[in-house]
C-alpha cells in the first residue's frame, strides 16, 4: 500500500507532509509517495531528522491511495488533516 509521511510544522502547527525535496508542504499534492517498505523506512527516516532538527513534530506514515492529482488518505481522520474540515465554518 502506498504511505506518505504526515507531521506538524514547529513554526504554527499546521500539518505538512514530506515531499520528494525532502522539504515540507501543506499540500498533499507535494507529498513524496512510498511504494515498499524501503522507501517508507527511508522517508520516515529524513522526517525523523527533521524532528530531531525541530522542524517537525510526530511524523508518522499514512496509506493512501492514488488517483488523481492527489493522493487520498484511507483513514478518516488523516483525510481531515489533510483536506480539512467536513463541515462549513460559518465567517
Amino acid at each position: 500500500m502506498p504511505q506518505v509521511v504526515i507531521a506538524n510544522s514547529l513554526t504554527d502547527g499546521f500539518v505538512v507532509f514530506l515531499t520528494d525535496q525532502q522539504g515540507w508542504s501543506g499540500d498533499i499534492a507535494d507529498a513524496a509517495v512510498a511504494d515498499d517498505e524501503d522507501a517508507a523506512g527511508q522517508l520516515l527516516a529524513v522526517a525523523a531528522t527533521a524532528e530531531q532538527s525541530n522542524r517537525v513534530i510526530d511524523p508518522y506514515l499514512i496509506e493512501v491511495e492514488i488517483g488523481g492529482k492527489r493522493p487520498r488518505p484511507l483513514e478518516y481522520r488523516e483525510y481531515i488533516r489533510a483536506y480539512g474540515p467536513t463541515v462549513d465554518i460559518p465567517s
